[in-house]
């Protein structure tokens, strides 16, 4: 393969074959071609874009890059979820018992938060003993015997994306979006799945801000996802405010809980189920969405799916009954009367990451036991001096904080409409 006339042809505006996709990410896997020239096809990507095949290849070319699971046939159906994130998300933790105890099996790698948004492996390093670090055997065995697991890429799992995310990320192009498509669907690809939901997110605390990106964005992963043969829909959801009550990483264990118990916040509620619900219609499991809200209702009102969350945690090292420490409360108060308006979302998630309970950088220790309970949704009526938030902080670090989160919070005079929560769906 000539490295330059790849790169020139994309460059140019031409369609790259398979091949010469293949050949390009093998030889960056391997070393055979040079960071500045992958930097120089990222760009290129990123300014020409890709068709639908192109993607496609890309992503098949990079799950191949290293292991991809194997499942025994005659399992129950392997499904999974992906959400590129937002302020508050933790539907993974609920969603992946209630599908468990739906007699489907979920393996579900997740990554640790960088940026705004938080991460899914933190949140349950706040369940002590919690091991997110499982080998692929122990993952496969795991999922095998509780029916759902969620747990840490290893380092032989999609090798390629570590590679070209590390050089997008120093290079300008992480926004692209067949890219993006290939990094997510490449690492969700490669647990060998039968089903996959995706929840794209849209607004001020998403990574797509604007509902044309975010639905440009769930178009190219479900076509992907389609043209590699594993049936995918998206719901494109709104991330204009939290969501659920908890941001933080104990706290949104216990609002994780407090779901499985039927005592969970409606938004959060009705996008898990949704998007369980897509999952159990995609691998048969029911013939209609309504009938498997309704079956996942049961399972909770039956306490079954508290009981799966709590079993995946005992198989993965943790203790769901040991106490998780809060940081100290406090209430963050309004100050003016009239309606909330508008939530810069993202500032809010960097309200966590100021208190310590989100990265700067990779390698930052994180604070678990900070973060804010949300009172307050867009639409609601407040007065002066009504609580907005609990925060839970170390009392040294409330006071810059709460200007920030005050700031967040735009209160106007005259009423405003809730966004609307689920916004698409795209199959």
């Amino acid at each position: 393969m000539n490295v330059v006339s790849v790169i020139s042809k994309k460059r140019d505006g031409g369609e790259l074959s398979a091949d010469e996709i293949g050949s390009l990410i093998n030889g960056y896997v391997r070393g055979d071609v040079a960071d500045y020239q992958m930097s120089a096809w990222a760009m290129a990507v990123f300014l020409r874009g890709m068709t639908v095949a192109e993607t496609a290849a890309l992503t098949e070319h990079m799950l191949h890059s290293g292991v991809t699971f194997q499942w025994p046939a005659g399992e129950s159906p392997k499904v999974d979820k992906h959400s590129t994130g937002g302020i508050g998300d933790k539907v993974s933790l609920p969603l992946a018992p209630l599908l468990a105890c739906c007699d489907l099996q979920v393996p579900m790698i997740s990554g640790r938060g960088l940026g705004a948004t938080g991460g899914t492996l933190d949140k349950l390093e706040a369940i002590p003993g919690y091991r997110t670090n499982l080998s692929t055997a122990e993952f496969q065995q795991v999922c095998r015997d509780v029916g759902c697991v969620i747990s840490g890429a290893t380092a032989d799992l999609v090798p390629a994306d570590r590679k070209l995310y590390a050089l997008r990320d120093v290079t300008g192009t992480v926004p692209s979006i067949p890219l993006i498509t290939a990094s997510i669907m490449s690492k969700k690809l490669a647990e060998g799945l039968d089903a996959l939901v995706l929840d794209v997110k849209h607004g001020t605390g998403a990574f797509m801000k604007t509902l044309d990106n975010a639905r440009a964005l769930a178009r190219s992963m479900v076509d992907t996802g389609k043209r590699m043969g594993v049936p995918t829909v998206a719901l494109l959801t709104d991330m204009n405010q939290p969501l659920g009550r908890m941001a933080g990483n104990a706290n949104e264990v216990n609002e994780s809980v407090a779901a499985l118990m039927g005592n969970g916040p409606a938004d959060l509620m009705a996008v898990t189920l949704e998007l369980g619900a897509e999952l159990l219609v995609l691998a048969k499991r029911e013939p209609t969405t309504a009938a498997a809200r309704q079956r996942m209702e049961r399972v909770i009102s039956s306490g079954a799916g508290l009981e799966k969350f709590r079993e995946m945690v005992a198989a993965q090292g943790g203790n769901l009954d040991a106490p998780r420490p809060i940081a100290p409360t406090q209430e963050i108060l309004s100050p003016d009367v009239g309606y909330v308006s508008a939530i810069d979302t993202e500032r809010l998630g960097y309200v966590v990451i100021n208190l310590g309970g989100g990265r700067r950088q990779l390698g930052d220790q994180l604070d678990l036991s900070v973060g804010f309970e949300m009172l307050v949704r867009i639409g609601d009526k407040v007065d002066r001096g009504q609580p907005l938030a609990r925060l839970f902080a170390k009392p040294e670090a409330a006071a810059q904080v709460t200007r920030d989160f005050v700031a967040a919070v735009t209160i106007a005079e005259a009423p405003v409409a809730a966004p609307p929560l689920i916004v698409e769906r795209i199959a």
